[in-house]
């Protein structure tokens, strides 16, 4: 599976518990939104993580 922030985009905007992750991420770590979005890729999707399934299921669209 291969990262495409167009798909993590569309993921966290389906998931509140995502898109509050993301806002904590780029507040107390001080990144980027597109850097956030690839840390929250390699923690919750990526390896089997908890929203793998709905990130394939976006990525099949």
């Amino acid at each position: 599976m291969r990262y495409f922030k167009s798909n993590m985009e569309k993921l966290v905007n389906q998931e509140p518990e995502l898109k509050k992750r993301l806002k904590v991420l780029m507040k107390e770590m001080e990144l980027e939104k597109s850097f956030a979005l690839k840390a929250l890729y390699h923690s919750e999707v990526a390896d089997s993580g908890p929203f793998m399934k709905q990130y394939q299921e976006i990525d099949n669209q």
